[in-house]
């Protein structure tokens, strides 16, 4: 039977990571950088196009796993007929060169092991030359050097191009296999001791989750989410990519297959706010700071995305020699969204510089003259179309959602000058700016025979990302136009009570073929919208039921396939976990209780 997008687990280092299926294989895993090109890429190819895999060689072996506590680090205990073991996967957090560490225990009884490991460099296209030195298997081609060795010793071979292992572990055995990339022109990389590392990367996770200060009726739900941004966290600038894979399907088959291993600035004030609210005010700092530096320069040259490290270019092309996940073609690396024009970017930033300032973050001198000259700019742009959001690859429209960031915008930027005088600014002209994009969305963004705002000016499709309306303070949840939009959308954008982000028929305004499954952030916003206008128990119902959705140990793709059961795009999804984190935290803070953070 062929993987599942649920099937996988994550771990990494805070610079990559990894994905582990269910059967024992790691399937991708791009080195050194999230954005690097796959060592492992079985998962959007086939094996020949890399994978690792470390199981009992039994057929009939059964496998059940979890992360070791509040951390990444994945224990899989496998039962045979004659024994059962546990295997351990982990990636520490890196000194210099990334490592890959899976340790082998013997638990009760005898179990024959087989190991498989099938390195293909530049997303499963170049097959490195293997040979033995100083005791390890080095596999290396042009950039491109892997060292493999495992302590204590067991017989390693070639077969099919490929590096393998037979051995068998009892009661109390134990061997480790500690996979090492570096450049080839440098010299080896050390050595470590994967015990000392699987102590420090466990004591590493458990410090880190220990501040976290939700203590609501979710938390072990909200600490996976939180550990998942984390993990998706590249340390040395602080960005976060939206998902550490490309190209997994939003419709098993289909061509609608991104890539997501880039930082987004829509993700920017959702994922500020969830870190601020849970007590991370490292990562948020961090993550503010990334978004000053990435930001910075010219305003009408605000992209909607930049690299790792806040890098431009992004070029998107595809990859032939890949089948796709379930057939799903094109593979694509890289993305052309990034010239887009989204005029709720800059909402997003204004609205991201406006939390952590609240949280009482120390504001870096220029940062407020960058966001100045950010709302002077959308001053004479706001009522310019775009391509929305969702990143819309046909017309440009002018979407109520773009609008209503663009409110954001001026709003955070005149609540800036009220509540810090030195911060200079003309505020009666933002107000004003204010003033008449909130009186265009409601005229022209607002259906009143149906009740409900709409997706663009003059347009009868529906938004999920209007269900934002009254968490971003545009209308409160007790105003009947909101609560109008959210009863529309439950009836007309759900499909099994979960929420599309808009139509995919026919009449779509996206200019692709094919549909999508239901987007599971979008149904988290609407447990929130459901909280925010005075429905309680439902929103408790709605999320309590996406908390279904999780994997085995708690990880949530892009979308939700309800008819099929099946997790659909790029996994793990950061946006899907931030909904989690801010549903919860929106639904405690309107339950009144005491454990609010």
């Amino acid at each position: 039977m062929p993987p599942r997008i649920e099937d996988y687990a994550l771990i990494g280092d805070l610079q990559t990571a990894a994905l582990v299926g269910r059967d024992g294989s790691i399937d991708w895993l791009c080195l050194p950088r999230f954005d690097s090109g796959a060592c492992f890429a079985a998962l959007i190819g086939g094996k020949d196009n890399g994978h690792w895999r470390l199981a009992p060689a039994a057929s009939d072996a059964r496998a059940t796993r979890a992360y070791r506590g509040d951390s990444l680090v994945l224990d899989t205990v496998w039962d045979t007929p004659t024994g059962s073991v546990k295997v351990t996967d982990f990636m520490p957090q890196r000194d210099r060169a990334p490592d890959v560490i899976r340790i082998v225990e013997g638990l009760h009884g005898r179990v024959e092991m087989r190991g498989v490991l099938r390195l293909r460099f530049d997303y499963g296209r170049v097959v490195p030359w293997v040979r033995h030195a100083e005791g390890c298997r080095v596999a290396i081609a042009g950039p491109d050097s892997v060292w493999l060795r495992n302590d204590p010793q067991v017989t390693t071979y070639g077969k099919d191009f490929s590096t393998r292992s037979d051995f068998t572990v009892g009661q109390g055995d134990r061997v480790a296999f500690i996979l090492t990339w570096h450049p080839s022109h440098e010299p080896r990389p050390r050595i470590i001791d994967p015990y000392d590392a699987l102590d420090c990367t466990l004591d590493d996770w458990r410090d880190w989750s220990a501040r976290c200060c939700y203590t609501g009726p979710h938390r072990d739900a909200v600490i996976r989410s939180l550990i998942t941004l984390k993990a998706l966290t590249y340390a040395p600038t602080g960005g976060i990519v939206a998902a550490p894979t490309t190209s997994l399907p939003e419709e098993l088959g289909g061509v609608r297959n991104w890539d997501y291993r880039y930082c987004w600035l829509r993700d920017a004030s959702l994922t500020l706010n969830s870190l601020l609210a849970a007590g991370y005010l490292e990562e948020a700092a961090a993550w503010r700071d990334w978004l000053l530096r990435a930001v910075a320069g010219a305003p009408d040259d605000l992209q909607i995305m930049y690299g790792l490290s806040g890098e431009r270019r992004l070029p998107e092309s595809q990859l032939p020699w890949l089948s796709g996940f379930a057939g799903s073609t094109p593979v694509r690396i890289g993305n052309a969204a990034v010239d887009q024009r989204q005029l709720d970017v800059y909402g997003e930033v204004l609205d991201s510089f406006h939390s952590a300032r609240t949280a009482g973050l120390p504001s870096e001198p220029h940062a407020w003259n960058i966001q100045r000259s950010l709302v002077d700019y959308l001053e004479s742009t706001w009522r310019d179309p775009d391509e929305g959001l969702w990143e819309i690859r046909g017309p440009r429209r002018h979407f109520v959602h773009s609008k209503v960031m663009a409110w954001v915008a001026a709003d955070r930027a005149v609540r800036t000058v009220e509540a810090h005088p030195a911060a200079r600014g003309d505020a009666t002209r933002w107000r004003a700016m204010r003033d008449a994009i909130h009186r265009e969305v409601c005229e022209k963004g607002y259906d009143a025979a149906r009740g409900t705002f709409t997706q663009s000016y003059g347009s009868t499709e529906l938004d999920a990302a209007t269900l934002l309306i009254p968490r971003l303070g545009f209308l409160p949840g007790s105003d009947p136009r909101v609560i109008g939009t959210v009863d529309t959308i439950r009836d007309e954008l759900t499909h099994d009570g979960l929420v599309r982000r808009y139509a995919t028929d026919g009449s779509s305004v996206d200019g692709l073929p094919g549909g999508e499954g239901t987007f599971l952030v979008c149904s988290f916003w609407l447990a929130e919208a459901l909280q925010l206008t005075g429905r309680p128990a439902e929103a408790r119902a709605l999320f309590e039921r996406l908390l279904t959705l999780r994997n085995d140990v708690g990880l949530l793709a892009e979308e939700y396939d309800p008819a099929a059961g099946r997790q659909l795009g790029n996994f793990p999804q950061a946006f899907s976990h931030v909904g989690l984190v801010c549903a919860a935290l929106t639904l405690l803070d309107g339950a009144g209780s005491d454990a609010r953070p």
